[in-house]
């Protein structure tokens, strides 16, 4: 891997930790982002333990080992712990380069109810049939639950976490942190709509339907334009060097 890889990996990481603070998805100094270095060796950045999602930067990310313990010197520690089930998806993922982990508060709300994420919205249907769901079994220190979550999230791109939170992998950090976003605020709208009364979810064809056009899965021209991803995350990154270039540094 070139230098110039990790530290293009590295920004992008970094804004993704400061986007998810700009959205008011964090929970303090707990949860983590990780990605996958490229090499023979497994090897991710991760957050430096003690340091808010607003102080990440491109420079004090740490790398750790696929045990979640520290490569390398650093002035920062890591918490291996909260690597669980980072460490879990990224070696059964190919394709989970970039894992997202989430505690906000509609996704825990929704993480709590015996529904589970309902095709509400717009927002929703990215997900319908195609988001995993693992069970509580207390906080996420054993590795024997490794095996367990990942047989629940299987080949989907989302999982909510029951009694937890949300988890939301991709190929890149734009992926990953766009189906955050929008799985997040599909909770927000589905905790809004249950609290007003009576719901409205259209058939289960057009759900279907919906999903298809927002995932790519439709061939012609019936489909979300697939330039989407790289448009939405070209403004966020305008956003960030408006508002906290440090981020690259």
């Amino acid at each position: 891997m070139s230098a110039g890889t990790e530290a293009r990996l590295r920004r992008e990481l970094a804004a993704v930790y400061r986007l998810v603070a700009l959205y008011g998805m964090t929970d303090l100094i707990f949860t983590h982002i990780s990605m996958r270095l490229p090499g023979d060796d497994p090897r991710f950045l991760l957050n430096p333990y003690g340091l808010l999602f607003d102080e990440i930067t491109a420079s004090n990310l740490v790398t750790v080992g696929s045990d979640g313990h520290l490569i390398g010197e650093s002035e920062y520690s890591v918490n291996p712990a909260g690597f669980v089930i980072h460490s879990a998806v990224h070696a059964a993922r190919d394709d989970a380069h970039c894992v997202l982990h989430t505690h906000t508060r509609a996704g825990c709300a929704v993480a709590a109810s015996g529904e589970g994420l309902l095709p509400l919205n717009q927002m929703s249907m990215e997900f319908y049939n195609r988001i995993g769901y693992h069970d509580y079994e207390g906080v996420a220190l054993s590795l024997s639950e490794r095996q367990r979550l990942v047989d629940d999230l299987g080949s989907h791109h989302a999982m909510i976490l029951r009694n937890h939170g949300l988890l939301t992998v991709g190929r890149t950090p734009a992926e990953a942190f766009l189906r955050m976003f929008y799985l997040n605020r599909a909770c927000e709208i589905q905790v809004a709509a249950q609290a007003s009364g009576s719901l409205v979810i259209p058939p289960p064809e057009v759900c279907e339907r919906s999903a298809r056009q927002l995932t790519g899965q439709d061939t012609g021209d019936d489909f979300v334009d697939e330039n989407a991803v790289v448009l939405a995350w070209s403004a966020l990154l305008r956003r960030l060097d408006r508002e906290c270039p440090d981020y690259a540094n």
